[in-house]
């Protein structure tokens, strides 16, 4: 008699395994879901820019005149330890590009916000300023050193990216402070 009812047991989970997987296939078909949605959504970052703009020891950079195309995907301001303001984007073709400054030392936070990005010695101008370049095995960086601030633009962008962006980048609250922020 166990012997059958160990059979029973077997046959009823398997039967139940069975209708649990065409419910679950049955609802996978009449669910609409949309496969080619993006699922990185674009931020507006116009709030935090303001907030970052009136805390910060130093001017806020934000690009201003980017391109179509360009997606702000993530934005933050730490008014502690070091005060560091973040902003960063998907460009074109969907690579990232970040902007980051903080009054951190910058042979601390370039390496931190760069991952690992060391300074070739070179650099690239880029709208009049001398902006050096690093290298890294992840991400690529720009760095421009400014009194009391260090701003870098870095990601995994090929150069003429970080390039576009670097030069896209003010500091005056009036430019960018009506400017929808690029989205695709």
């Amino acid at each position: 008699m166990a012997s059958k009812r160990g059979k029973q047991t077997v046959r009823d989970m398997i039967l139940s395994m069975l209708v649990i997987t065409a419910v679950a296939g049955v609802v996978y078909i009449f669910i609409p879901h949309d496969d080619k949605a993006d699922p990185i959504k674009a931020v507006d970052y116009r709030v935090e820019l303001a907030t970052a703009r009136r805390a910060a020891p130093y001017p806020v950079a934000a690009p201003d005149g980017l391109a179509k195309g360009w997606k702000p995907t993530s934005v933050s301001y730490e008014g502690r330890n070091g005060a560091g303001w973040h902003l960063g984007f998907l460009d074109p073709d969907d690579r990232y590009v970040a902007v980051e400054q903080s009054t951190t030392p910058a042979r601390k936070y370039v390496p931190q916000v760069s991952r690992d990005a060391e300074d070739t010695g070179r650099t690239r101008e880029v709208s009049g300023r001398a902006w050096e370049v690093w290298e890294g095995p992840k991400y690529d960086a720009l760095v421009l050193h400014a009194e009391g601030v260090t701003t870098v633009v870095t990601g995994s962008a090929p150069s003429d990216r970080l390039a576009e962006m670097a030069a896209a980048l003010k500091t005056d609250p009036a430019a960018t402070a009506s400017e929808e922020p690029a989205a695709s």
